[in-house]
């Protein structure tokens, strides 16, 4: 599953972070990122999503590139 942060929807909650710190940070801006080096399970992925109260986090299925949340 591929993972993005919307940017423009990112409060900097940090619910992300709380639930897969090996796959988001938060950066300067207070907005959170994805590492380039993580390889989560898809369920960590989707929790992690759901808890964006912005719904700022995208999961796209590889094989598709079709959004799958939000």
């Amino acid at each position: 599953m591929k993972v993005t942060v919307d940017r423009d929807l990112c409060i900097g909650a940090g619910n992300c972070v709380a639930i897969a710190p090996a796959v988001f940070q938060l950066d300067a801006d207070n907005k959170a990122v994805v590492a380039e080096d993580q390889d989560a399970p898809d369920d960590l992925l989707w929790d992690a999503a759901e808890s964006c109260p912005t719904k700022a986090i995208i999961l796209e299925d590889d094989e598709t590139g079709e959004v799958v949340y939000p």
